[in-house]
């Protein structure tokens, strides 16, 4: 075991003391990028989205599945202006149960839970998970070994696996950034962060807890 690797929990004391741990971190990461002041946040999005839309991932990629974000989330509106969106699909997520979501091609826009603005699933229409090609991920944070945290529904830990030929990745600001997060074996880790200062790159092996950490300059 590495200094980075942290073993999951083997009695309920242990499993409850690392849900504990997990909730103060998303908590303390939601309050460092609320923190950030709305001219930071425009610019640092600008700077995140500018990193995606030069990439080979997103260049290659036909179908997008994006988010629109809420509260202090990392924005990609830029990202539907860049020259490099043109000619491809763009759908968003819609949480049809308290367990279930769905990737949609808005038709039109509501507010649903939460205040989150969502597409109207009757005027909107349904893209299949498996023709995907690139999910960008929201999240509270991430480590240099690529591991997500969500908000804690697990949407979308329970819908990337449906994903089968899309590459996956995230956008975070360096604020979010922590040292190790503390992974359970469900979630889903992606293939690299892009943040407004660098891309960071998964390593061979940390698909699950207990990986080492990369980067790319």
């Amino acid at each position: 075991m590495t200094a980075m690797e942290t073993p999951l929990p083997k009695t309920p004391e242990q499993a409850a003391e690392r849900q504990a741990r997990r909730k103060a971190l998303r908590k303390r990461m939601i309050q460092a990028r609320n923190a950030l002041t709305p001219e930071e946040r425009a610019q640092r999005s600008a700077r995140a989205v500018a990193l995606l839309a030069e990439s080979p991932l997103f260049r290659s990629a036909r179908t997008v599945m994006i988010y629109d974000h809420v509260a202090g989330e990392l924005s990609l509106d830029s990202l539907l202006e860049h020259p490099a969106a043109a000619g491809k699909c763009f759908c968003y997520p819609l949480c049809v149960s308290r367990t279930e979501m769905i990737a949609m091609v808005p038709g039109a826009w509501q507010t649903g839970a939460y205040g989150i603005r969502e597409p109207v699933r009757a005027l909107s229409r349904e893209i299949p998970p498996d023709q995907i090609d690139l999910v960008v991920c929201p999240g509270t944070a991430f480590d240099p070994a690529c591991r997500r945290m969500g908000m804690g529904g697990g949407y979308y830990d329970r819908f990337l696996p449906k994903c089968t030929r899309a590459r996956i990745v995230m956008v975070a600001f360096e604020a979010q950034k922590v040292d190790e997060i503390p992974a359970d074996a469900w979630d889903q880790p992606v293939e690299q962060v892009f943040t407004e200062e660098r891309i960071y790159v998964r390593p061979e092996g940390a698909d699950r807890p207990g990986g080492g950490p990369g980067m790319q300059a």
